[in-house]
C-alpha cells in the first residue's frame, strides 16, 4: 500500500526558504514519477515540479530556476527545496506519485480520475 506523508512546511516571509519532505512508502522511485502539486485557497491544485523514475526533473514555469525536487533513495524520502519564495507561494502543497503520467503530463494530471497517489498535504505560508 502507497503512502506519502509530508513534512517541512511552515510560515516565512517573503525571500525566505523552506524545504519539503515526503516520506513514501510502498513505492520504488525506479517504477514511479514523484512530484510536487500546491493548492491556494479558490483555486485549481498546479503542478509544481516532477521527478521522473529515471531521474529527469520538469518544473511549472511559476516556481522554475526557484524550486528544486530531489529524492534520496536510501531513505525513500522526496524533497522540495524552495528559495526565493514569494507570497503567491503560498499554498498547500502536496505529494503525489504515479506510475504512469511524467515530466509535463505529471504536471497536469491533478485532476485525472485514473492518477495514483496523494499525500495529504502541507501548508506553506509567505507573508510579505
Amino acid at each position: 500500500q502507497v503512502q506519502l506523508v509530508e513534512s517541512g512546511g511552515g510560515s516565512v516571509q517573503s525571500g525566505g526558504s523552506l524545504r519539503l519532505s515526503c516520506a513514501a512508502s510502498g513505492v520504488t522511485y525506479s517504477s514511479y514519477h514523484m512530484g510536487w502539486f500546491r493548492q491556494a485557497p479558490g483555486k485549481e491544485r498546479e503542478g509544481v515540479a516532477v521527478i521522473d523514475s529515471d531521474g529527469r526533473t520538469t518544473y511549472g514555469d511559476s516556481v522554475l530556476g526557484r524550486f528544486t525536487i530531489s529524492q534520496d533513495n536510501a531513505k525513500n524520502t522526496l524533497y522540495l527545496q524552495m528559495n526565493s519564495l514569494k507570497p503567491e507561494d503560498t499554498a498547500m502543497y502536496y505529494c503525489a506519485a504515479d506510475r504512469h503520467y511524467s515530466g509535463g503530463y505529471f504536471l497536469l494530471a491533478a485532476k485525472s480520475r485514473d492518477f495514483g497517489y496523494w499525500g495529504q498535504g502541507t501548508q506553506v505560508t509567505v507573508s510579505s
